[in-house]
């Protein structure tokens, strides 16, 4: 069972739930419809809770302890094997349209970065580079979330082409002053990083109905990751007053790790998690307590965010399917990680391991191959994208791969490959380091150096209300999953080669 083509559509910090099909409040026809045409999966998990080391992972079928982009502000070395340059091998066109964000937006010695300033707004520098980028011989990237400052390359390009010269007025200038009114986007929807993604992978597939080529194209979104501004119709279709905000639930921050309590103080103390040699800044280190009223007006920009990206997706679903190329192509939909938006008192993402962060959403699709309509629960981890997509290209996992190749599953003639997922998650060299183990039932989180952690009973919590760890009546549970927590990272490692020779 192959696929001729392989089509990735990601979005970015999107919650797992935030699909119609799910019952969500929030309208997606065109993901619960390709829903209805694959299967969705409601346990996938993402290595990382943060971009780079994510998508880092979706490339190299590696955990971010082995790829080496540990974390934002790191850079995956180019010499790392991906599945592009594999598929390239095989004679596939390798292409990737929307976010890269395998480099850091800085440069340093010896660890240069194309996505960084003043590279990333040399409009000439993109116009005509050509080069293979981590195995994609074919590359249109921007960088800026909404109207961050960080806008730029081919984006850029893109908008003068358009007729939109003025196009810095849309985005924050570097001192980062807001150029829109909260909630809603000034630009036009013809001129959003979705249409403009939405346009290029369509040419691209166009071209590929032309001359036949098996390709491999990964459609990279930015929304709905914040800043939470969408564009009219999209910023009003959801009334704040009508929203509902996800409680915290009964949070007892005395039983969580100290960081927890922390993001509930307006002035807390981070100092001890950030200031280490080589430290930076830690991505939910700071106070996320907010007004409801704040709160509910970005969720439903939120929820228009997902909205137009599901219009987006499904214009390009739509198109794919016009040019004949649907019933040969693997089309797999999913994000880098999760997103909070009240969830335990939390907003964004930060150092947190609940399901709201680590989870996301999964749908594949292949006719005649994944049962249209079907539902799984089998556990789903993005480092595993890179040998499924070798399952589905007819190629040999390679030995460089950690991950596992779903597409038997998937397709029914195999049972589920995988009995756990982990999550790493390092902030910076020492501090703020934790690793979770999650399996059908039970998910425990190990600090580096601490005596703290947590475990979670998810069928009986399934809200993560309980925090296990200290409790006497769990004592032996937690020794257990302590012992399968150690054989899962034994287990990650991948054999770089088969053992040919005695010595």
């Amino acid at each position: 069972m192959t696929a001729k083509n392989i089509l990735l559509i990601s979005t970015d910090q999107q919650h797992c739930h935030t699909l119609g099909c799910l019952g969500a409040p929030v309208k997606t026809p065109n993901l619960d419809r390709l829903a209805s045409q694959g299967c969705l999966f409601t346990r996938a998990y993402c290595p990382n809770p943060l971009c780079t080391p994510t998508r880092a992972s979706i490339i190299t079928g590696l955990m971010p302890s082995q790829h080496g982009a540990w974390t934002l502000g790191t850079r995956l070395n180019e010499d790392v094997p991906t599945i592009g340059s594999l598929l390239q091998s095989h004679g596939y066109d390798s292409t990737l349209i929307g976010k890269a964000h395998f480099q850091p937006l800085e440069s340093a010695p010896g660890y240069p970065s194309l996505e960084s300033y003043p590279t990333l707004q040399d409009l000439d520098f993109w116009r005509s580079f050509d080069e293979d980028f981590y195995g994609f011989n074919h590359v249109e990237l921007a960088r800026n979330h909404a109207d961050e400052a960080h806008v730029g390359q081919h984006y850029a390009i893109w908008m003068e082409e358009k007729g939109c010269r003025d196009w810095k007025r849309y985005f924050k200038p570097p001192t980062g002053t807001r150029t829109s009114r909260e909630r809603t986007w000034e630009i036009p929807q013809e001129l959003h990083p979705n249409t403009w993604i939405t346009e290029r992978v369509s040419a691209r597939l166009a071209s590929h109905a032309q001359t036949g080529q098996p390709f491999f194209c990964w459609a990279s979104y930015f929304d709905p990751h914040p800043d939470y501004l969408v564009p009219e119709p999209w910023a009003s279709m959801y009334d704040p007053a009508q929203i509902e905000i996800p409680g915290p639930g009964p949070v007892n921050f005395d039983k969580l790790p100290p960081h927890f309590a922390m993001t509930q103080a307006p002035s807390a103390d981070w100092s001890a998690y950030r200031d280490e040699p080589n430290g930076h800044h830690i991505h939910g280190s700071g106070c996320h307590l907010g007004d409801p009223e704040g709160m509910r007006a970005r969720i439903a920009t939120y929820y228009g965010m997902v909205s137009f990206l599901d219009h987006s997706i499904g214009q390009l679903l739509e198109n794919l399917d016009e040019l004949g190329l649907g019933e040969q192509t693997l089309v797999v939909f999913t994000s880098d990680h999760g997103h909070y938006f009240g969830q335990h008192g939390l907003t964004a993402k930060g150092p947190f391991h609940f399901e709201d962060g680590i989870r996301v959403p999964l749908i594949a699709r292949l006719p005649d191959a994944i049962h249209p309509g079907s539902r799984s629960d089998a556990i789903q981890s993005l480092v595993d994208l890179a040998p499924t997509f070798c399952g589905a290209a007819g190629i040999d996992v390679p030995h460089t791969m950690a991950g596992l190749n779903q597409l038997p599953a998937w397709s029914g003639q195999a049972p589920p490959p995988r009995d756990h997922a982990l999550i790493e998650n390092r902030h910076n060299p020492t501090t703020m380091h934790l690793v979770t183990c999650v399996d059908r039932r039970y998910k425990i989180t190990v600090y580096r150096d601490q005596t703290y952690g947590e475990l979670y009973d998810l069928e009986q919590d399934p809200q993560e209300t309980n925090n296990l760890w200290d409790e006497p009546d769990a004592k032996a549970l937690k020794r257990d999953l302590l012992l399968r927590f150690a054989h899962a990272q034994l287990k990650k490692d991948p054999l770089f080669m088969p053992r040919i020779a005695g010595a």
